[in-house]
């Protein structure tokens, strides 16, 4: 592959932060090296070096999809700012072949006291687009970025979540070559997020170059092509998504308590096996992602019962939250009865992103509920289910109902107490949001038989 072939080519790059320990050291650097140096003298230190990265080096191809990963403080961000020239590099050098568009931060590239439009135009501006260019595109930004009247307001007066909106609408809408974002699509709601993952891949398909930022694995290994691991300012790992996911996880894990870890882990499991399971086979690529943490859960009032420790497992006991679509997974919970409960039910339901209820189950009929709980009573509830839906985020609730003044009434229930991911398969032949199971079968005639 030719230098031209490479969208980003990075050599060799560190950079270096001098930190004082006083406010007046600032000053002593300042006058005293360079006075020292004309005399003769070895010039002297005020400050102690801080290296955000080292040695960092590696080359992306034009039209490739990477995810950089790391813990915080890793070096991420500021990798990214070198490679889109707001910031320097103490040493090494970077090559970026075509034009850059970055959400680095929120807001940034916007003037808070233009509105909305002006900015859409001083941006342009700043990726070398003219005016009548911004113009011609104007109204697809505004589209995309819905945020309505504010167009006309002060940027100053914007929410993050339109302060984004409106920042991405326009990096996406000049034709980068390289698209760079850097975490900055976390602040938006789930359906906007959604929205810009399909222009992303969109861009992509079209020959962009994108690199950004994540600490949702799944996601990494979903979309992207070569992930990075940047750990400690060093490149550690990079290559396939998996394999950089999975070193990614063991450091996560390593810098963690190993003892509480491991009784975290041993109490997720319950049983080894679901009774009358098989295990699942070994290559389920099924993982568990730290950073898939619902941020919408709702838990209701208890009326003698609690739900706790709500999870996801494979087979054979594993805590996951990323499943392989066509898989087999459990979905379990405990239920502490604080009160007495007769003619009880339990349940689960699995919902969309955007809250449509996809599916779920419940332990008995309506007819021939559980008769009896005493009082302290500890239950454990599994549903054992397939994950047969479209690769995408989705939401699992829990409930426990029973009868109270002659109608089923909840006693216990949580709304999106599980995030998890499902992961697509390559050979699947299944269209639209559920899997079907169909099985398509191609006879061919003889035209001449018509």
């Amino acid at each position: 592959m030719s230098c031209d072939e490479y969208a980003v080519e990075v050599d060799g790059v560190g950079k270096c932060y001098h930190l004082y320990e006083r406010p007046a050291d600032r000053l002593r650097q300042f006058i005293f090296p360079p006075l020292a140096s004309m005399l003769g003298r070895s010039e002297p230190r005020y400050f102690r070096e801080f290296w955000a990265l080292r040695e960092i080096g590696f080359r992306i191809g034009r039209g490739e999809q990477v995810g950089i990963v790391g813990r915080n403080g890793a070096g991420k961000s500021t990798l990214l700012q070198i490679i889109c020239g707001t910031l320097a590099a103490t040493e090494g050098s970077v090559r970026v072949n075509g034009r850059v568009a970055a959400l680095l931060e929120l807001g940034a590239g916007f003037n808070p006291e233009l509105s909305g439009a002006e900015n859409v135009f001083l941006n342009g501006a700043v990726l070398g687009l003219d005016r009548a260019q911004m113009e011609a595109r104007y109204e697809d930004v505004l589209a995309f970025a819905d945020i309505g009247e504010f167009i006309g307001q002060p940027v100053k007066n914007y929410s993050s979540g339109m302060y984004m909106r409106l920042a991405f609408a326009v990096a996406a809408h000049v034709d980068p070559d390289i698209l760079v974002v850097d975490e900055a699509l976390s602040v938006g709601d789930e359906a906007f997020q959604r929205k810009c993952n399909l222009k992303i891949q969109s861009l992509r398909d079209a020959g962009a170059t994108v690199l950004f930022v994540s600490h949702s694995a799944s996601h990494v290994i979903e979309v992207c092509n070569r992930a990075l691991l940047i750990d400690k300012g060093r490149l550690i790992e990079e290559g396939e998504p998996k394999k950089v996911i999975s070193a990614y996880h063991k450091r996560i894990l390593a810098a963690s308590r190993p003892a509480a870890l491991h009784a975290e882990a041993e109490d997720a499991r319950g049983p080894a096996t679901l009774p009358g399971a098989t295990a699942l086979e070994p290559e389920d690529d099924a993982f568990l992602d730290p950073g898939l943490v619902p941020a919408t859960t709702v838990e209701y009032p208890s009326l003698g019962c609690a739900i706790s420790n709500p999870r996801l497992l494979t087979l054979d006991g594993r805590a996951v939250n990323v499943l392989v679509n066509g898989n087999d997974y459990v979905y379990a919970y405990a239920v502490h009865f604080s009160a007495a409960a007769a003619m009880v039910r339990f349940g689960m339901m699995i919902r969309t992103m955007r809250g449509l209820d996809l599916g779920g189950g419940v332990s008995a009929p309506p007819a021939a509920p559980h008769a009896f709980f005493p009082a302290d009573a500890r239950v454990e509830v599994r549903f054992r289910f397939r994950a047969a839906m479209e690769a995408g985020v989705y939401f699992l609730n829990a409930g426990v109902v029973s009868i109270l003044d002659e109608e089923e009434k909840y006693l216990a229930r949580i709304v999106d107490a599980v995030m998890f991911r499902v992961l697509a398969r390559k050979d699947a032949l299944s269209t639209g949001m559920v899997d079907f199971g169909v099985a398509p079968t191609i006879a061919v005639r003889d035209a001449a038989s018509d």
